[in-house]
């Protein structure tokens, strides 16, 4: 380890790539973003451009490095946190064959549905620590298989995000074992490749990358790519973890009874447990970090990406400058706790844990002419509240006595949004003072990897913690009444979202016919 070293930790997320420049303490000395550019508003979060990604990691390093103030020469290496359950398909030169099939692509609904409830499909649960749906890497590469045969029969590997930038930045092919976990491929006691999953895939163990420790060395910086980010040629590139990982350990959450509830683009409910746990009902997942270490928990799809969707549609109406998402929740911060009884499913982009259902569409339940935009704006932040509600409820199931809730990702910049969550829980929310937990903690891994901590639990003595947001007892109350109409919605709706689902789809066929043929003409 070089003298007064510092280490860089980029978080490949979904919406932005961020990266941290932190110094031996774990102080913060640096920090900078790359946006992604490329894409089609409907399709930035199914399908992106890997170069784009590869782009927006060196752009957000070399922020990071320019803002830090501290020598190059001192980098002491950096590692990457990827999001997890992106796949695509690379050539034999590493080059792309598909785009990057993020999270919350919905294309293989089916090949999920096919095992989910058969034995094939508990038997990979009790392995994997994945329940049977369309999020998880293994069913859209039968996807693939299935409706891409030239892709299928041409990829010479299927890799992450985080594994193709990776190989970019170094020249090889790993993959920590978080990654490896979110894939569905993973046996998550052996912390090997499952054989009944790339049989069920209909792959070979090759077209796989090889497996590595989260402190293991991916390789050294590659000469071009230390040059555009400003740090020396050959720095150590560290695996690292996932950014559903670095989440947790960022936030200083690595305890079994401290839990993250984690909203960025989409969001998660997290524990740290020192063995695998796994829910009878396949209602939670199971990822392993490294061989002392499970994350145990559940994602939801809809946490920015549907205010997203909110703030995307108010400014196609509005004809003065774009509305921001400070200027949406500003709206829902007029209304009051309840949303004067409406009620939003809030499943624009499917849904994951608990019911595992990516035909899940949204509602709003309830409207009436007493009702505006604001009590729209309020019951959709309410309704995500709900679904990690429920996520507490399942983890106490399981044995998970959580005792203690730290926030982290994008909406505890919003008082409002942190509000309403801690209100719909009933519990406190403690927040760290540095915000971007994932890029925090993917600085630590390198840091940990060069010496400068003992373990993971070492690592949390440098998070440094900011406040706690408390419920207030009124609007707790409004909620636990609103809670239970809200699961009965569901259970009533869940009926009819494969109907919904075939009706959308018909409809979108059909105007693609439609559109040949005017194209012909």
């Amino acid at each position: 380890m070089k003298s007064s070293s510092w280490f860089l930790g980029i978080d490949l997320g979904t919406g932005s790539c961020k990266t941290a420049a932190v110094g031996e303490d774990g102080k913060v000395l640096g920090f900078g973003v790359g946006e992604y550019s490329g894409a089609e508003a409907q399709d930035r979060w199914q399908e992106q451009d890997p170069r784009e990604l590869l782009k927006a990691a060196i752009a957000s390093v070399g922020q990071a490095v320019a803002r830090a103030g501290a020598s190059p020469e001192s980098c002491g290496g950096m590692s990457i946190g990827g999001a997890l359950h992106s796949v695509m398909a690379v050539d034999g030169h590493g080059e792309p064959l598909t785009g990057v099939i993020t999270w919350a692509d919905g294309r293989a609904v089916e090949p999920a549905r096919a095992v989910a409830g058969t034995p094939a499909g508990d038997n990979l649960y009790r392995e994997t620590g994945c329940p049977a749906h369309g999020m998880y890497p293994l069913y859209k590469i039968i996807w693939l298989r299935e409706n891409r045969p030239e892709v299928f029969q041409h990829a010479r590997r299927y890799v992450s995000a985080k594994e193709y930038v990776g190989f970019r930045l170094t020249g090889t092919w790993q993959v920590d074992y978080a990654l490896a976990a979110g894939s569905g491929f993973l046996n998550t006691d052996t912390l090997k490749w499952s054989d009944p999953a790339i049989d069920l895939a209909g792959i070979r163990k090759d077209q796989l990358s090889p497996l590595a420790a989260p402190v293991a060395l991916l390789g050294k910086l590659q000469p071009a790519i230390a040059a555009r980010m400003g740090v020396p040629a050959n720095t150590p590139v560290v695996m690292g973890s996932s950014d559903a990982v670095n989440s947790s350990i960022g936030a200083g959450a690595v305890a079994p009874t401290q839990a993250t509830l984690m909203v960025g683009t989409s969001g998660a409910l997290r524990v740290v447990s020192p063995r695998p746990v796994l829910d009878p009902k396949a209602r939670s997942w199971c990822y392993a970090i490294d061989e002392r270490h499970w994350l145990v928990g559940g994602a939801i799809n809809n946490g920015g990406v549907a205010l997203s969707w909110l703030r995307d549609c108010l400014n196609q109406a509005h004809g003065g400058p774009p509305l921001t998402f400070e200027d949406v929740l500003a709206l829902a911060s007029r209304a009051s706790a309840g949303s004067r009884g409406l009620v939003c499913l809030p499943f624009f982009a499917g849904e994951r844990s608990p019911n595992w259902n990516l035909n899940a569409r949204a509602a709003f339940f309830g409207m009436s002419l007493e009702h505006e935009l604001r009590h729209v704006a309020r019951a959709l932040l309410e309704g995500i509240g709900f679904r990690f509600k429920n996520l507490v409820e399942v983890l106490r199931e399981i044995g998970l006595d959580v005792k203690q809730i730290v926030a982290s990702g994008g909406f505890i910049k919003s008082e409002l949004w942190l509000q309403v969550m801690a209100d719909v829980l009933g519990r406190d929310l403690n927040v760290p003072a540095w915000g971007e937990t994932s890029a925090l903690a993917a600085a630590f891994w390198a840091a940990l990897a060069a010496g400068c901590a003992g373990s993971m639990e070492d690592i949390r003595s440098w998070v440094r913690h900011g406040h706690a947001c408390r419920p207030v007892p009124e609007n707790t109350a409004v909620y636990e009444r609103v809670y239970p109409l809200y699961t009965k919605l569901y259970q009533a709706a869940a009926g009819s979202f494969d109907d919904i689902v075939r009706l959308q789809n018909d409809l979108a066929a059909a105007k693609d016919e439609r559109g040949k043929r005017n194209g012909t003409r």
